[in-house]
């Protein structure tokens, strides 16, 4: 037997004051968007942006549904979204933040398994990573350089 160590490593910005300004714009379309979200059950409020090469921004936030498997986060929302309307665009850039109605969210909020699943699959579809950033309502920013640092044992199309 071996064993094997994965690391992973990520950027931390204090404040949206200290992103890059394409980021900052980026970040604050995500919170914009959370706001709208459909969520009566979780009260767990999630927006994300995309930014593509071709320069358009696609937005989206969490979609509950009574029937909670058939509900739809706010990253595969957008991720979806710019796979149908800009099938041949990139994705360069996911902006994503959360927050809740019953208490603070301070801590950075990641995707979760099934959106990184997602992620994972338009990262392998235009064979370029993508660059996630993800908050709470406030309090630190997490800056991955690829989904690979969320997902490191990815499941891809080379296993089919």
């Amino acid at each position: 037997m071996k064993k094997i160590t994965i690391s992973t490593e990520f950027s931390a910005f204090e404040s949206l004051e200290e992103l890059p300004e394409e980021i900052k714009f980026l970040m604050e379309q995500a919170i914009a968007i959370r706001k709208k979200a459909y969520a009566p059950y979780s009260k767990f409020r999630v927006g994300a942006a995309i930014l593509l090469d071709n320069g358009e921004t696609v937005l989206g936030s969490n979609q509950e549904n009574a029937a909670y498997p058939s509900g739809l986060c706010a990253e595969r929302v957008a991720i979806f979204q710019a796979g149908a309307v800009y099938p041949d665009a990139k994705i360069l850039k996911l902006a994503i933040s959360a927050t809740s109605d019953a208490k603070p969210v301070t801590a950075p909020i990641p995707p979760c398994g099934s959106c990184r699943q997602s992620i994972a699959e338009y990262e392998f579809k235009q064979n370029t990573p993508i660059e996630i950033y993800f908050m709470g309502e406030s309090g630190e920013i997490y800056k991955s350089d690829s989904l690979t640092n969320l997902l490191p044992l990815v499941f891809d199309k080379n296993f089919l």
